[in-house]
């Protein structure tokens, strides 16, 4: 892939309110212009902790150039404060502590926003729906511990569809071999017959955790879908201001998934989309990240790949889909 000369295309220094990180955003392309929602971590106090994490709005014409809304879209009282309203006699006041992370998807003309939510119980995948970014319907929120969520574009043999990444520790080989999985739905609201997708030891670059990264885009071959892959060398301290030391490196990866049956994989890229290589991917809060976070197909073949470096920022690389689906080839290939 090819990084655009403009990167980051999005910054803490671009905000007009509090920031002090802004990465992993969702993006699309509806009704004429680009949106983009970012998480914003802000307030950093210089021991790696943060005084609030927002999510703000961003868009643009030509998804190159950003303008971002004045004030955030979203905060974790916001949400709080619906839980309450929703579900007062099952949650404690406190029990939101962050949202963050979010994805966008459009389906049917419909804007769908995933999202990951610290709880008291643990870390819970949401999806919700907007028109305006300023009103938001909560559709569905998952059991703990769940993440990383992003919706299809589409329905699959009349339900919704999504990949996750459960977090199990129960029984586990590793702590932290997480794979990938998929759920299906008839209303955005009620999830069920999850099944695997693609496990951590299938990806010959990752030796921790892979998961879902972007909304995968739709091609004539099958579902294209960015994933993230971690390597994670304890030996090896990288650069970046995490105060308890930073080991894992996080590489794109693609996998190309069947258009009828989006649980099997037919085909995989063997080696990283995109490796950690420029200083602002291996230097911030958290050095040499790469988290893909939104994939456009434009009209002329282009895929825009938006992603987090080093969790400080966002940035954009591009490529044909030409090359992108003659990279993924099947698993069984020698």
């Amino acid at each position: 892939m090819l990084r655009s000369s403009l990167n980051p295309v999005l910054s803490a220094r671009d905000v007009p309110y509090p920031s002090s990180l802004t990465f992993n955003a969702g993006v699309v392309r509806h009704a004429g212009r680009y949106l983009m929602v970012f998480r914003n971590d802000h307030g950093h106090t210089g021991d790696g902790n943060f005084t609030g994490t927002n999510i703000g709005l961003a868009t643009s014409l030509d998804g190159l150039a950003w303008t971002v809304e004045p004030q955030p879209i979203l905060a974790e009282q916001a949400v709080r404060a619906e839980f309450q309203r929703l579900l007062g006699h099952r949650y404690a006041p406190d029990f939101v502590r962050r949202i963050y992370d979010p994805r966008l998807t459009v389906i049917e003309d419909r804007l769908y926003m995933c999202f990951a939510i610290d709880t008291a119980h643990g870390i819970c995948g949401g999806v919700a729906t907007t028109e305006d970014f300023h009103h938001f319907r909560w559709l569905s929120v998952s059991a703990p511990d769940n993440r990383n969520m992003v919706l299809f574009p589409r329905r699959i043999g009349g339900n919704f569809v999504r990949l996750e990444r459960p977090m199990p520790v129960y029984m586990r080989d590793k702590a932290e071999d997480f794979p990938i999985w998929c759920a299906e739905s008839p209303d955005l609201v009620y999830w069920g017959r999850n099944r695997p997708v693609l496990d951590v030891g299938e990806v010959p670059f990752a030796n921790s955790k892979i998961g879902p990264a972007a909304p995968p885009i739709e091609t004539p071959r099958g579902w294209l879908v960015t994933i993230h892959a971690v390597k994670r060398d304890p030996r090896h301290r990288l650069k970046g201001w995490e105060p308890k030391g930073w080991f894992k490196t996080y590489y794109a990866g693609l996998m190309l998934l069947d258009l009828h049956d989006p649980s099997r994989v037919i085909g995989l890229m063997r080696e990283p989309l995109l490796s950690p290589e420029t200083p602002y991917e291996l230097d911030g809060f958290r050095g040499s990240v790469i988290f893909p976070c939104g994939l456009i197909l434009e009209p002329s073949g282009e895929v825009k790949m938006y992603y987090g470096a080093a969790d400080t920022v966002v940035a954009l690389a591009t490529a044909h889909v030409d090359d992108l689906l003659a990279r993924c080839r099947p698993l069984d290939a020698t």
